[in-house]
């Protein structure tokens, strides 16, 4: 599959069959993909959390309460460290949220290269989320994702993006 068949196939799915996990050499490549992506000054600023225990899923996934969370049989964490990012000296911007914006590109379109079915949330409980992960003060978690192999019978919602005349100006 070539870049653009890539990301114009990929889907955000929203049911997973909760007895197919995704096999550790497939999920090693996706969070390779993750590791590989660019940073600001290369600070790399991030891990990613792979939530697979019964024990921990369970409390994962009481921050966001949706059914076909509960169905998947791994959850992806993209959390980083502030501290760690690079901030632009002009006026203090702070690269964290971009750095790990690329790399949860990277592993969601790396997932959906292996065949494994990603739904990127932002809108999870972070304060429970940061409760249950036991994350220090400067620990920031950017988003989640399920990860798993999506039930035959999901239905995923179509596509739309606006024509690329609406989003692009030539200056």
């Amino acid at each position: 599959m070539d870049f653009h068949e890539l990301v114009t196939t990929r889907k955000s799915s929203r049911g997973y069959n909760p007895s197919a996990p995704v096999p550790p050499d497939v999920l090693t490549r996706i969070l390779d993909a993750g590791r590989l992506a660019p940073s600001a000054k290369n600070l790399q600023p991030w891990k990613f959390l792979v939530i697979t225990s019964p024990e921990k899923l369970d409390e994962v996934r009481a921050c966001y309460d949706r059914e076909w969370f509960r169905q998947a049989p791994q959850i992806l964490i993209v959390k980083g460290d502030r501290n760690a990012a690079w901030v632009r000296p002009a006026d203090s911007w702070n690269s964290l949220e971009t750095d790990m914006a690329i790399a949860m590109d990277h592993l969601v379109l790396a997932a959906h290269a292996e065949g494994v079915a990603t739904c990127w949330i932002s809108a999870f409980d972070s304060v429970l989320l940061h409760k249950v992960l036991q994350l220090t003060p400067d620990e920031e978690i950017f988003a989640i994702t399920p990860l798993g192999y999506a039930s035959p019978d999901t239905e995923t919602r179509p596509k739309t993006r606006k024509p690329l005349d609406e989003v692009v100006e030539y200056r």
